[in-house]
C-alpha cells in the first residue's frame, strides 16, 4: 500500500500543506524543499497518479541538445542520463518529452525556431554544454519557459541547472594533493566550455590554498576524446616534455586517454603517476587501474531541470535561479592510497 501525503508529512516532520504544495507543484515552498519532498515521496512509494492535474494541460516539453563543435556532446551516455532524468520527471506531470538536436555547423537556427513555433511546445530544456551566450539569448527571445541545463551565463536572466564545477575540481585537486603530497599537473581540454572554466578555477584555488605556485603547474592541453587524448599525450611523452607526478583532468575521457598513453610507454599508475578525473563515466570503472573521479548525478540534474521548468509553466510569476549540484568523490585505484 502506498504512503499518503499526510503520512509523508509526519515522516518528514513538516506540515501536510507543505507536502501538498510540493507534490502539486504549487508556489509556497522553496525549490530545495520541493525537491526533498518529491525525492522522499519516491522513496516511500507515494502514488503520483493521485495528484490532480489540470485537465486542460497538454503539449510537450522539448529537450534541445545544442552542439557547437560536437567535441563534448559526442559522448552520448552522459546525455542519455540527463534525458532520462527529464523524461521520468515529465511523465509524473503528464507531459510528453520530445528531443531536438541542433548542430551549429550544419543546421540553421531559424529553422529550429520555426519548428518549435508550430509544435506543441510548452517549454524548453536547453542542453547548453557547448552553447554560446548569443545563441542562448536567441532561444530566450522565443518566449517559452526555458531552463538552461549544464551551463550558465551571468548576463542572462534565465534559470540554470548545472554541476558545481569549481567545487568539484577543488575537492578533486585537494584530495590528490592530500594523498600524494605533490603539486598536481592539469590535463586541460583543448576545447573551452563554461564547465571546464569552472573546473580550472577550482583546480587553481586548491593549488593556491595548499601553498603551491600556479606558475609551477604542469599543464597539457588534450583533445576531448579517448583516442585523440591518448595521441596527444604520446606526443608530449615522446617530445620529452616535463611530466607531473599526478594530474587532475577536466574529465574522465581526457584522463583515460592520458593514462593509456603513459602505460603504453611503460609508466605505472599510480606508482609513477596518479590521476583523478571528473564525470564518473562507465569507462572509468573498466580501465585498469580504475579511475578515481568525481561522480556527477546526471539523472538527478535532468529531473531537477524538468521540475523547475514545469514550475515555470504552471506559475504566473517566474523567479530565475542558478542551481548548482555538488559532485561526489569516488576513490578508486588510479591514485595512491592515503
Amino acid at each position: 500500500m502506498s504512503i499518503t501525503a499526510k503520512e509523508l508529512a509526519r515522516k518528514l516532520g513538516i506540515s501536510a500543506t507543505a507536502v501538498s504544495m510540493a507534490l502539486n507543484n504549487k508556489a509556497g515552498v522553496s525549490t530545495q524543499t520541493r525537491a526533498e519532498i518529491i525525492k522522499a515521496a519516491e522513496e516511500y512509494g507515494y502514488d503520483f497518479t493521485r495528484i490532480r492535474r489540470d485537465p486542460n494541460r497538454s503539449g510537450s516539453i522539448y529537450i534541445v541538445f545544442y552542439r557547437t563543435h560536437n567535441a563534448i556532446l559526442s559522448y552520448a551516455p552522459i546525455f542519455n542520463e540527463l534525458y532520462d532524468g527529464v523524461k521520468d520527471e515529465c511523465m509524473k506531470e503528464h507531459f510528453s518529452v520530445k528531443m531536438m538536436q541542433f548542430y551549429e555547423k550544419t543546421d540553421i537556427l531559424e529553422d529550429c525556431f520555426s519548428d518549435l513555433r508550430i509544435s506543441d511546445c510548452k517549454g524548453i530544456i536547453l542542453v547548453g554544454t557547448e552553447i554560446r551566450e548569443q545563441a542562448c539569448k536567441q532561444f530566450l527571445s522565443l518566449g517559452y519557459p526555458l531552463i538552461l541545463l549544464d551551463s550558465y551565463f551571468d548576463s542572462l536572466d534565465c534559470t540554470s541547472v548545472l554541476i558545481n564545477n569549481s567545487q568539484g575540481a577543488y575537492l578533486a585537486t585537494s584530495y590528490l594533493i592530500g594523498v600524494t603530497r605533490l603539486q598536481p599537473g592539469y590535463l586541460q581540454s583543448g576545447y573551452s566550455i563554461p564547465n571546464f572554466i569552472g573546473r580550472q578555477e577550482g583546480y587553481f584555488k586548491a593549488i593556491k590554498e595548499n601553498g603551491m605556485s600556479p606558475s609551477r603547474s604542469v599543464i597539457h592541453k588534450l583533445s576531448p576524446s579517448i583516442e585523440a587524448a591518448m595521441g596527444d599525450m604520446l606526443e608530449i611523452i615522446d617530445r620529452g616534455d616535463t611530466l607531473a607526478r599526478c594530474y587532475f583532468a577536466d574529465n574522465d575521457i581526457i584522463a583515460i586517454g592520458a593514462m593509456k598513453a603513459l602505460m603504453l610507454r611503460g609508466y605505472k599508475i599510480p606508482d609513477d603517476i596518479s590521476f583523478i578525473g571528473f564525470d564518473n563515466i562507465s569507462e572509468s570503472k573498466i580501465i585498469d587501474p580504475s579511475l578515481t573521479t568525481m561522480d556527477v548525478p546526471r539523472r538527478y540534474i535532468g529531473a531537477t531541470a524538468a521540475r523547475l521548468l514545469i514550475e515555470q509553466i504552471d506559475s504566473k510569476i517566474v523567479h530565475t535561479s542558478k542551481v548548482e549540484i555538488a559532485a561526489r568523490l569516488v576513490k578508486r585505484f588510479s591514485t595512491l592510497k592515503p
